[in-house]
């Protein structure tokens, strides 16, 4: 399967752009694990035209992360241009257009999921993005602004006819933020559409193999993108992957890797962000990483406090020790 000649192979796994989540650290250990293209976190146009140091630093992408899309997002059409134009810059295989994102202040603004109230808007942007870049472009979306709204088969089809070369649906409205289920119907009512050219991915929900399986058999994605599923667990993308060529699933990390691939996140926080913001910004991802283990809160309790690598890194080799014995 391909975006325009990037090759992805046969059934893409991608990782979702996640605000505060989806940076580099992050993006290395699920690259490591499996994830055949991601996304940057997504980055304000205002902020690129305007150089400010957060949206800037967003650009960083590094070889190991190839192929990988930026992403943008913005309600001002010329805003968007300019700041597509310093995304293909920084060089990455795509650059792709976030018209999903649900949070009052972005999609109230008309921006991210707010954009789908006016398509004629939509189709204007994209069509000026889709000329000012050669890289290609694509746009992850919602099924509609609520339930009375759905418009996802119109979005695409206006999407396509002024170039752009893929679209991810997350399979719910903006209504619903990031509640109740994903509805994938919409996603094999997009796939069965005569005039489809482009390779649609399907998102929500897709929290295990098991699932994988199920929806790309039922709905027909061309590939499947995950997001918060693969916070603290960077290993479901291989996960998926074995069980599709095999019927059969790996086996759970232990302890040891779970403290090996969380001690990798932090030394590429660190060294990406420096010391101090570095080990601030991993606190959220220990929960995650240990779920499940017993007792755990004392553990957590020193590692959100420590105060520098080796502090945090004793108390992880500590946690591999005392829960050597846990199946997970």
């Amino acid at each position: 399967m391909k975006i325009g000649s990037i090759e992805l192979g046969e059934f893409p796994l991608l990782l979702a752009p996640m605000e505060d989540v989806s940076d580099p650290p992050f993006r290395y250990v699920c690259k490591k694990n499996g994830a055949d293209l991601m996304y940057t976190e997504f980055i304000a146009a205002e902020g690129l035209i305007r150089h400010a140091d957060k949206s800037v630093q967003k650009l960083d992408i590094y070889d190991y992360e190839r192929p990988i899309g930026i992403q943008i997002f913005g309600e001002n059409i010329e805003s968007m241009r300019e700041a597509a134009a310093i995304a293909e810059a920084a060089g990455p295989e795509l650059v792709d257009i976030n018209y999903g994102c649900p949070v009052k202040k972005v999609a109230c603004k008309g921006a991210g999921a707010g954009i789908l109230l006016d398509l004629p808007k939509m189709q204007k942007m994209t069509a000026e993005i889709v000329k000012r870049c050669s890289v290609p472009v694509t746009v992850k979306t919602r099924l509609g602004w609520d339930e009375q709204n759905i418009k996802i088969l119109e979005v695409v089809e206006r999407l396509q006819d002024v170039g752009v070369q893929a679209i991810t649906i997350h399979a719910r409205t903006r209504y619903q933020m990031y509640k109740g289920e994903a509805d994938w119907t919409w996603i094999a009512k997009v796939k069965e559409m005569p005039q489809l050219r482009i390779p649609v991915f399907g998102n929500g929900d897709i929290d295990s193999p098991e699932k994988a399986m199920e929806y790309k058999r039922k709905y027909g994605p061309d590939g499947i993108m995950i997001g918060r599923a693969a916070i603290g667990y960077p290993w479901i993308f291989k996960e998926i992957k074995h069980y599709m060529q095999t019927g059969e699933h790996l086996l759970k990390p232990d302890i040891a890797e779970r403290v090996e691939v969380c001690k990798q996140h932090l030394l590429k926080s660190v060294e990406w962000k420096g010391g101090k913001t570095g080990i601030f910004e991993m606190r959220p991802h220990y929960t995650n990483y240990f779920k499940g283990i017993p007792d755990f809160k004392p553990y957590r309790q020193r590692l959100v406090e420590g105060e520098n690598v080796e502090l945090v890194c004793d108390t992880l080799d500590e946690i591999a020790d005392r829960f050597k014995e846990i199946v997970f």
